[in-house]
């Protein structure tokens, strides 16, 4: 049985790796696949709407409606299973080390919620896990921005379906299929971007997080990176925007430009040899 489980796993963290890839190489990566991981995919919706009403056990058991947690920052949705032998885990670490390289902060500048898939898990793991994200990302302060759910079957599938979610069951091992992966949801819950695989460079991250907060964290130096890249659905991350660039190059040639121009018509206007008022050489 932990042998399937870990051959499952190792199957999934390839499949992971492969969705980054491009359309063709990936519907390729697909072919021969086991039949569960065939259907584990994310069907990237964005600005799709998420039922706020739905109800969830937070980590101390209590229940807690997503509009709780999702009203007044960005979010990062991270949909696992907390009892996952290989992939969640490295999902979650994937996280928790972006996070760490990027100079917001959870609770204050955005939100994590990480959501399990699997309606058989109570809050003793979600508060396992909790305690494992904040031990690693060591941030005091921080402990109320993240949020480890568990859930009935309906409430699950109300939050994985308006994501795109796709996963499956092996009812022989027990185990989930699915893709790897993060959803960055806006304020008010609408799905804003996804970040796909277990590892997520910080820049993608941090760019995700400032664009779906329209304006409300980040830096100049924030906007002006958006400017320059762009994000790609295909990939889930964030490319060279070829043509803002050039109209950025171009755009600051013209400025060199005119401040050459100014500097030279200043220099030929300028008195010659140190003239007085009464044009002789003082």
């Amino acid at each position: 049985m932990r042998a399937s489980r870990t051959i499952l796993g190792l199957l999934a963290v390839a499949l992971a790796s492969g969705l980054g890839a491009a359309p063709a190489v990936a519907q390729n990566f697909y072919e021969g696949l086991p039949a569960p991981l065939q259907r584990s995919a994310f069907d990237q919706r964005l600005g799709e709407q998420v039922d706020l009403t739905l109800e969830f056990r937070d980590e101390s058991g209590g229940t807690v409606a997503l509009g709780e947690l999702i009203s007044r920052r960005p979010v990062v949705l991270a949909p696992v299973y907390y009892d996952c032998p290989m992939l969640c885990s490295m999902t979650l670490n994937g996280v928790v080390s972006a996070l760490k390289a990027v100079d917001l902060d959870v609770g204050a500048d955005f939100d994590v919620v990480v959501g399990s898939i699997d309606p058989e898990e109570g809050a003793g793991l979600a508060r396992a896990a909790k305690a494992r994200a904040i031990e690693s990302y060591k941030r005091a302060g921080t402990d109320a921005g993240w949020h480890f759910l568990t859930g009935e079957q309906e409430a699950i599938d109300g939050l994985t379906d308006a994501v795109g979610f796709r996963y499956s069951r092996d009812e022989t091992t027990g185990e989930y299929a699915h893709a790897a992966g993060v959803i960055i949801l806006t304020p008010d819950g609408r799905v804003a971007r996804y970040l796909l695989g277990i590892e997520y460079p910080a820049r993608d991250l941090r760019l995700a997080l400032v664009e779906s907060s329209a304006g409300r964290i980040g830096t100049l130096v924030d906007q002006a990176l958006l400017f320059c890249y762009r994000y790609d659905p295909e990939t889930g991350t964030y490319s060279a925007a070829t043509m803002n660039l050039i109209r950025l190059a171009g755009a600051l040639t013209v400025f060199i430009l005119i401040a050459f121009i100014t500097l030279m018509l200043r220099r030929e206007r300028r008195p010659v040899g140190g003239l007085g008022e009464s044009g002789h050489v003082a």
